[in-house]
């Protein structure tokens, strides 16, 4: 993995923006679909770290290339950055406690493996060297 923040970023607050409770199962009479979309509370949560990232590279000298690319069938990198020779394919995961985990355990090999085939596709499309 990259770079990894010593500290996490967390959001500080309470709302509907950041993480609730999150259940293993789903509740009884409760269609499995429902529990595979995602609530707007996250989705707001996930932009936010998303931002916070973004901002953190800008900050620190990197220009944003892209952010949220998707390539169908293969999935979405969330934010490239340039520095120099530096090319940043990042992955944000952004929690608002670590009940489940540290963000950087929920990369696993499997989503590593698909971000270096993402950042393939994009390298091609963008004509990187």
């Amino acid at each position: 993995m990259g770079l990894v923040p010593q500290e996490p970023i967390r959001p500080e607050g309470e709302g509907p923006q950041f993480q609730g409770r999150q259940r293993g199962r789903t509740s009884a009479g409760r269609d499995d679909r429902t529990r595979l979309t995602t609530s707007p509370h996250r989705t707001r949560l996930g932009a936010w770290g998303e931002d916070r990232v973004a901002q953190w590279y800008q900050n620190s000298g990197y220009q944003i290339l892209d952010r949220n690319w998707r390539r169908s069938g293969l999935g979405e990198i969330d934010v490239i950055a340039r520095r120099g020779d530096v090319l940043v394919v990042c992955e944000v995961k952004t929690r608002s406690t670590d009940r489940y985990g540290s963000p950087a355990h929920a990369v696993t090999l499997a989503k590593q493996t698909r971000l270096r085939r993402l950042a393939v596709a994009w390298i091609r499309e963008h004509g990187v060297s």
